[in-house]
C-alpha cells in the first residue's frame, strides 16, 4: 500500500489537485482512499457528486462506541473511498486534535485492512505544520509528501515551512519529500520564481498544473474533470501527475527495501 500526503497552503487548490489525482489513479486501476484532513471537510466533495459527507468527528460525537466503518468511509466516483476527518466547532477545541482522533478511530476499526486500498492519499492543510496537521509526516501514516504551491509568496513560504518539517521528521525515519506540484496562478514569471524557490527548498517540480477554466466548470457540476468534462485537456495533465507520483513512490519503495 502506497501512503501519500498532499500538503499546501489553504486556498492553493490542494483539494482540487488531490481529487483529480485520485480520479486519475482510479482510472489506472488502483483502489484509492482519499482522507480529507481539514476542518472544512471539503476535500472529497467533488468525488461525492458535490455532496458533503459526514466527518469522522461528527459521527464520533453522535454514535460514540457504536460507530462503524461504514459511518466514516463512503464510496465515491469510480470506486474511490472517501473519508473526512472534520474538526471542532469554530473557536472550540484544536483542529489538529480532530485529525488525531479520526486517524486513531480509522486504525482502531482496521479501515485499511478492511478496504485494502492500493493508495491512500491524505489531503492536509499546510498553513501550519504542528499537532495533528503534522501527523501524516511524523507518525508513519504517509511515506511520501508532495507539496502543492503556486508562485505566490505566501504559498512558497508555506511550502518552505512544510519542507523543513519533513526534513526534521525525516531524520527519524518518517515521510520523505517527493516534490512540489506547481498549481499555476498565472502570475508574472511564475515558473522561474518557483524554479528558484525549489532550489532553496531542496526539491523539484514534478508536475505543472496550468490554470484552466475547466476546473471551475467541473466543480460547478459537482465533480472532477474526469467525471464532468470528457474532452478536457486537463485530464492529460492529471494523468501525467499520477504517473509521476507512481514513479517516485515506486523508486522510494525500492530504495527503502534496499536499505
Amino acid at each position: 500500500m502506497r501512503k501519500i500526503a498532499i500538503y499546501g497552503k489553504g486556498g492553493i487548490g490542494k483539494s482540487t489537485t488531490t481529487s483529480n489525482l485520485s480520479a486519475a489513479l482510479s482510472h489506472k486501476g488502483y483502489r484509492v482512499m482519499q482522507v480529507g484532513c481539514d476542518p472544512k471537510a471539503d476535500s472529497t466533495k467533488t468525488l461525492m457528486g458535490g455532496k458533503r459527507i459526514p466527518t469522522v468527528l461528527e459521527q464520533l460525537r453522535e454514535k460514540g462506541e457504536e460507530l462503524k466503518l461504514s459511518d466514516m468511509v463512503f464510496e465515491g466516483y469510480n470506486g474511490i473511498l472517501c473519508v473526512e476527518s472534520g474538526g471542532p466547532m469554530p473557536g472550540i477545541g484544536c483542529a489538529g486534535r480532530g485529525i488525531i482522533s479520526a486517524f486513531e478511530k480509522l486504525e482502531e476499526l482496521k479501515a485499511f485492512e478492511t478496504y485494502q486500498p492500493d493508495i491512500v492519499i491524505y489531503d492536509v492543510l499546510g498553513d501550519v505544520v504542528c499537532g495533528g496537521f503534522a501527523m501524516p509526516i511524523r507518525e508513519g501514516y504517509a511515506n511520501e509528501v508532495f507539496i502543492v504551491s503556486s508562485g505566490e509568496m505566501m504559498s512558497l513560504y508555506a511550502a518552505n515551512n512544510i519542507a523543513q518539517a519533513i526534513r526534521n521528521f525525516g531524520k527519524r525515519g518518517y515521510a520523505r519529500l517527493g516534490g512540489l506540484i506547481l498549481n499555476a496562478k498565472n502570475i508574472a514569471n511564475e515558473r522561474n520564481i518557483v524554479a528558484e524557490a525549489v532550489k532553496e527548498i531542496q526539491t523539484e517540480v514534478i508536475a505543472y498544473i496550468p490554470r484552466s477554466g475547466d476546473i471551475q466548470k467541473a466543480e460547478e457540476c459537482g465533480g472532477t474533470v474526469f467525471q464532468c468534462l470528457e474532452q478536457s485537456e486537463m485530464k492529460n495533465v492529471y494523468d501525467y501527475l499520477a504517473d509521476q507520483i507512481l514513479q517516485i513512490t515506486q523508486e522510494d519503495t525500492l530504495k527503502s527495501k534496499a536499505v
